[in-house]
Order: structure tokens, then sequence, then C-alpha cells
């Protein structure tokens, strides 16, 4: 007898792993709490955060929507202007941080600075700069639009009980002299960058970790029975400006987001982590469930992930119509930065 000998299959790499199915994995994910047809879902993060929404809503759960698209506005149209891809018209909020600093805001606990970007007659927000990709006519237009986006948000953060949060990056642009820190730097869709107004950021595992307690620690301020599941996005970094080739400083930032939500969710009853980072960039997969660029997840990705999800969180109805407000595909504003790539 050894510690070893009573292990179930899951324990090893062999009958756990290399004599699996790769597209279905048996127990690689335990819930560790139940979400049911009357919880209501809450989702953000980065672009991959769009595809576990979206099958959650195709298959019954109820996925809030508190921006819903103005009527006429459908589809892809819709999707470019920021509808139907979060429960809010956030945009894709890539770090632990960013959401800190949204959840901050709206509450009213901090006053951010410089968040009106400029690109020749036309005024960005600088925290959500493609839901207007155009752009609007003045600088009172965009805070006018923030306030009600920040309405939004609370009236969100009231409602939910579970947030599913997806980990993209711990990259990021912040402005030194107010610590606000944005999803794309100035230059990419709007504004001008100044180095010496604005920094490059990296956030280490202890900073991540704790904007995450303090994300979690508010929403349970207002409703205590709250849970989040933690994932970590499979999809690499499309740039990266540490000076680092771009290979390790992917899996650098994926590690630190990959321990951060392992840590949480072992030490905490009211945290889950789903492994959809594991299952598509695992060695089992040999990349067959990426696009050809090997940075986009292929739908085929997307399907084994969710049969990972739904295998323990069972879908709540047989189908569910797609809305028409339903992109084809996810919206991501750092893929922009392949424009760049010399």
């Amino acid at each position: 007898m050894n510690p070893y000998s009573n292990l179930p299959p899951a324990a090893f790499w062999k009958t756990g792993l290399s004599e699996q199915d790769p597209f279905t994995i048996e127990n690689i994910y335990r819930k560790k709490f139940d979400i049911t047809p009357d919880d209501r879902i809450m989702t953000a993060g980065s672009c991959f955060a769009q595809h576990i929404a979206r099958r959650m809503r195709s298959s019954g759960y109820t996925v809030l929507d508190v921006e819903p698209a103005p009527p006429g506005l459908t589809g892809e149209k819709a999707a470019k202007y920021g509808y139907g891809i979060y429960s809010a018209r956030y945009g894709n909020i890539y770090t632990a941080r960013q959401l800190l600093q949204l959840l901050q805001e709206a509450t009213g606990q901090k006053d951010v600075q410089d968040f009106i970007w400029q690109k020749d007659n036309a005024f960005f927000d600088a925290f959500r700069p493609a839901v207007e990709p155009f752009g609007l006519r003045s600088k009172d237009d965009v805070i006018a639009h923030r306030k009600n986006h920040l309405g939004k948000v609370c009236s969100l953060i009231d409602e939910a009980s579970v947030l599913i949060f997806t980990l993209g990056l711990t990259e990021t642009w912040e402005h030194k002299s107010s610590g606000t820190v944005y999803p794309t730097a100035p230059g990419v869709i709007a504004g001008t960058f100044d180095p010496v107004e604005y920094g490059f950021k990296n956030l280490s595992y202890e900073e991540t970790k704790a904007d995450i307690i303090a994300v979690r620690d508010m929403l349970r301020a207002i409703n205590p029975a709250l849970r989040i599941v933690l994932t970590v996005s499979p999809v690499p970094l499309t740039a990266t400006a540490s000076g680092n080739h771009i290979l390790p400083a992917t899996i650098h930032s994926k590690s630190v987001l990959r321990a951060v939500a392992g840590s949480l969710a072992t030490g905490l009853e009211d945290v889950d982590y789903f492994p959809s980072y594991e299952i598509i960039t695992g060695p089992q997969t040999r990349s067959a469930l990426y696009r050809s660029n090997l940075r986009e997840v292929a739908p085929s990705g997307v399907d084994t992930v969710m049969k990972a999800f739904f295998a323990q969180h069972p879908p709540v109805a047989k189908a569910v119509k797609v809305r028409k407000t339903e992109p084809k595909d996810v919206v991501c504003e750092e893929a922009m930065l392949e424009a760049f790539a010399r």
C-alpha cells in the first residue's frame, strides 16, 4: 500500500488523459455548488467569456442583460455597438483590476480620471472604446453615456446571484498619476499615447489575487449569497509590451491568472474554478481546438469546453431560440493589435 494505490483514474496522466477522448475528458471538472434556473447570472471578462455567456443563455440559464439593444438593432450590428455580448455594455474586461475599477466607480467608491479620449473630431469612453465605434460628438455626450451605463451596472450588481468571470490578461496600461487602468493602450483605438502620462503595468500574482478578493467582498456586501465561477481564457496574448517574446509573455500571464484562480477556489467556499484553459491548451488536443492562427478558439473548442461545463451544470432547457441580437463571433479589441505587427 502507498498513497497512490487507491486513487481514481483521473489522478493519473495515463488513465486520466492520454487514454481519454481528448474532446470528452471525464471528471476534469467537479462543481463546487449548483447553478439553478432561478440564479441570475452576471458574465464579464475577456473575449472568450462571450462564448460562455452565449451557450449558457441558449441552454436556458438566466444570463442577465441590463443594457439590451434598442429595437431594430440586431446581430452583428448590435454586437458592433457592444450590445448582447455581456450582462451590461461594458465590453471586454481583460484584467481583475479593470473589473474592480468598474464596480468601484459604479458604486461611488472611486472617481476615475482621464476616461475621455479623442480621435479626430470624435470622443470615446476610454474604458469601453469599442462600444461606440465612431465615437460621440462631445465630451458631455461621453459623460452622459457613461453615467447611464454605470446606473445599469449598479442594477446588475443588485440583481446578480452568480458572477462568471473569465480572467484574460495581467498586462494593462495605466494612467500614472491616478492608477486608472484601461482595456487598450491609448492610441490603439482612440486617444494619444504620452509615455510621461501613461505607463505599462504587468499585474503580479499578489495584485491580481487582491483585486479579485476585493471584487468578491464588494459583491457579497450587496448580495451575501452571491457566488463566483472563475475561468482563465485560453486565448493567447495578441501582443506584449513586456519586452519578452510573445510565447513566454503569454505563459507568464496565464500562469499568474491560473494560480490566482486556483488559490481562491481552494480557499473560498463561494468561489469555483472551471478549467476551460486546460481543456483547450492541454497537450491532449494537439492544438486542434484552435483556428489556424493558433489564437482564436475554434467552434469545436467551444463545444468541448461547454460539454464539460454542462456535464456538471446540465442545461435547464433542451433548446432555446438564439436571440436576434446574438453575434456570430466574439468581439475582441485586443485583436486590433495585430495591425501593428511588422
